[in-house]
């Protein structure tokens, strides 16, 4: 009989001496694996089976045996039977572990910087005090002061006891004592709005503090003195904006400013008092660079008229474009017995004298302001009855886009006229976007050759009718339906109040799917053609 372990060992004995020399000594399980087989000249060593595995990693063993790409076993068959098995290499060292900083700092600086710039047109806050928290690169670009160009300040407890409100504006302006320098460094809109006792102050840090600022408004502010506006001119050489509606300020302040700024002023807001003449005054002589100027007396009514120099005006402002006189009782000051014709506005653009009450505004006044106004896009002369259709075609513009002839609360008690409309879409039927003959009388047949003049521009013009306001009128459902076929891209349609309509559809229609739905119940209503 074989002694045990025979089977294991033949390969070994297949190379040795007579197998009667040779004994058995298997060592004792020692985790090395190894079997020796002695003789009385040598010792051979043998592996052996090893100490036993557990039966689950026999598993696993035996089941990555059978998973080998055949490659592998056949390198080990054509391996010699004596050759010993290569050494295994050294496994590799494991990567250290970073934690990976995420898609945020990959991002340049300057990438990161434009992406934030789409996002603060309208301010910096509160999104960029949001971005600043993410990361670290992105508080970096939160921080530049490149992103920090507008602001709007206004103490949180505005409206409230006068005691609360001064102690709210201390707060903020010790704030700003920090941010002015760090933040605003490149600041070109400023917005102050309800500040009652620190204006003074929060200008002065902005004389020192930004250079480049262009544009300031001054909305309910009180106590600007001629000092702040002469240190902030002097300060601010990009200083060409100014917005002081609604606000306490001296006209010496204005005046003072005007006369230190005014050749760079290029816009200028002001709300009507009893020293705007003088401001005016100043103006006139001090700002060749002006293009926007706008007096208003918001939703008060005024009851002293102003009078306006309108050919002073056009000889010290040639580069005006938008002129607005909103709600405000003015007529032309007189130039003696024979009015000489002043060069005109070449640049004008926009004309707005709207008001809530009646005006003085006349078809002479109109041609002394828009006889040399070739370029004309805007104009709004929303409750100037003296004003008639046969007036407006003798204007030199020819392109016109806009025009707003709306009566407000006032048409009830007054005699219009019923004829005339046709002249204006004739003269401009090509061009106009927005119309707007709400409160008017033109009759039910003017009316209807008036509108007509649409049906000739062309489908898909970006010039074509968008906006139609028949609010009040005497239109028939016949012309609102041709209206609305012939003008592909109308967008809004008012309809409130039109007596000849019927019931069901007298409403603004917003959108193309309202207005062809008034389409549809229009041409249900109408009669059956004979």
């Amino acid at each position: 009989m074989a002694p045990a372990g025979a089977r294991r060992t033949r390969r070994a004995v297949r190379f040795a001496p007579p197998a009667e020399n040779w004994w058995w000594d298997r060592l004792a399980p020692s985790g090395s694996g190894y079997h020796l087989l002695q003789s009385d000249s040598m010792l051979l060593v043998i592996p052996g089976p090893g100490p036993a595995r557990p039966r689950g990693q026999r598993r696993a063993a035996r089941r990555a045996k059978r998973l080998r790409p055949p490659g592998s076993r056949a390198a080990e068959t054509k391996a010699k039977p004596g050759a010993s098995p290569a050494p295994a290499p050294a496994p590799a060292p494991a990567p250290q572990q970073v934690p990976d900083p995420g898609w945020g700092d990959r991002i340049p600086l300057e990438i990161l910087l434009q992406i934030f710039g789409l996002l603060v047109v309208d301010g910096p806050m509160p999104f960029l005090g949001r971005a600043a928290r993410v990361c670290r690169r992105w508080h970096e670009a939160a921080s530049h002061p490149v992103l920090w160009h507008t602001l709007t300040l206004s103490p949180p407890l505005a409206g409230r006891r006068a005691k609360s409100g001064a102690k709210a504006e201390k707060k903020l302006l010790a704030s700003l004592q920090w941010l002015m320098p760090n933040r605003f460094s490149q600041l070109q809109r400023l917005t102050l709005i309800h500040w009652k006792s620190q204006v003074h102050s929060v200008l002065k840090l902005v004389s020192e503090f930004c250079p480049r600022l262009a544009f300031l408004r001054l909305s309910d502010c009180h106590g600007v003195t001629p000092d702040t506006l002469i240190m902030l001119a002097r300060a601010c050489p990009q200083l060409h904006s100014l917005d002081l509606q609604h606000s306490m300020v001296e006209s010496t302040a204005v005046v003072s400013f005007l006369e230190e700024a005014g050749p760079r002023m290029r816009k200028l807001w002001l709300t009507y008092g009893s020293q705007t003449t003088a401001i005016l005054g100043a103006l006139l002589g001090s700002c060749p660079q002006l293009q926007v100027l706008e007096v208003s007396t918001g939703i008060n009514d005024n009851h002293t008229a102003l009078q306006l120099p309108v050919e002073a005006l056009q000889r010290g402002c040639p580069r005006l474009q938008v002129l607005r006189l909103l709600n405000l009782m003015w007529l032309p000051k007189p130039s003696g017995r024979a009015v000489t014709p002043g060069p005109g506005f070449p640049s004008l653009e926009e004309l707005c004298l709207a008001s809530s009450t009646c005006n003085f505004v006349t078809n002479e006044v109109l041609d002394r302001l828009l006889h040399g106004s070739p370029n004309l896009r805007l104009l709004d002369l929303r409750g100037c009855l003296r004003v008639t259709p046969a007036g407006l075609c003798e204007l030199p513009c020819q392109e016109l886009e806009e025009l707003h002839l709306g009566l407000y609360g006032m048409s009830d008690r007054l005699t219009l006229a019923k004829e005339g409309s046709p002249l204006l879409t004739q003269k401009w039927g090509h061009t106009l976007r927005e119309l707007d003959l709400c409160g008017q009388g033109f009759s039910e047949k003017d009316l209807e050759q008036a509108l007509a003049a649409f049906s000739g521009t062309s489908v898909g013009s970006h010039l074509a009718l968008c906006s139609l306001n028949l609010r009040g009128t005497r239109v028939t459902p016949s012309t609102v339906s041709s209206v609305i076929s012939n003008c592909p891209g109308l967008r809004y349609l008012n309809l409130e109040s039109c007596r000849c309509l019927p019931r069901g559809l007298k409403r603004a229609y917003r959108g193309p799917e309202e207005i062809r739905w008034c389409l549809e119940q229009l041409l249900t209503s109408l009669p059956a053609p004979s």
